[in-house]
């Protein structure tokens, strides 16, 4: 889950084009531009986001934002491109792990825990959610992102539980991680402990599902049990 923002991936989604700078002096506008961007979504949320006070701050002309830039959805979408590689490389990391039901279990809700903390303690990344749910392309970016996190939860339980139903396995993966991204918006909205006990309920729904094979196993009496 994102602790810092990474290198930028490769876009899922077709967007207005955007200059790629190569040289050392671009690469440090362009970080210029997305921090403040943070700064601005952080206090003002994503909705009161403009171009004009980002090029502002940036010290640099309208202009030249939009060789970088060339409208808010793609600062937003290039801001929550960082978040998802950072999220997508803790994933890879827990779950790549897993080579048994408990291990499956720890790291899958590990995973949940931290999300929620970093999602709870970044106003930033909650307000680009919310950008995300605006925009069609942004939409479609989370819906692929989900998919990518679903395979890695899959392509885990499938290591556990080799003699499962793998489409069945795959569909059940993907919608859990997509619930999970709705669960999180939904956590962040309420009271902390209202919400932190959403992501505890999500989390027990969830565990029925991913550890479903291993039901009345003696390593597995109750995966819904064994949650804290």
């Amino acid at each position: 889950m994102p602790k810092k923002i990474p290198e930028v991936l490769e876009p899922l989604v077709s967007e207005p084009t955007r200059r790629n700078p190569t040289q050392k002096r671009s690469r440090e506008r362009q970080e210029r531009i997305l921090a403040v961007a943070i700064q601005l979504i952080a206090t003002k949320g994503s909705d009161q986001l403009k171009m004009s006070e980002i090029a502002e701050r940036s010290e640099i002309s309208i202009g030249s934002l939009y060789q970088y830039f060339p409208d808010k959805s793609s600062v937003i979408r290039m801001l929550a491109e960082r978040y998802n590689a950072e999220s997508r490389r803790c994933i890879e990391e827990a779950l790549g792990a897993v080579e048994d039901a408990q291990g499956l279990q720890a790291a899958y809700s590990a995973l949940l825990d931290q999300y929620y903390e970093i999602v709870f303690a970044t106003p930033a990344m909650r307000d680009i959610w919310s950008g995300m749910q605006a925009d069609k392309q942004l939409m479609e970016l989370e819906l692929q992102e989900s998919r990518i996190a679903g395979g890695l939860l899959a392509d885990a339980m499938l290591r556990v539980f080799p003699d499962s139903d793998a489409l069945r396995v795959r569909e059940s993966a993907f919608l859990i991680w997509h619930l999970g991204e709705a669960t999180m918006r939904l956590a962040i909205s309420c009271a902390p402990e209202e919400g932190s006990g959403l992501v505890q309920a999500f989390k027990r729904m969830s565990l029925l599902e991913i550890m479903a094979p291993a039901a009345g196993s003696s390593e597995f009496d109750s995966a819904a049990d064994a949650v804290s």
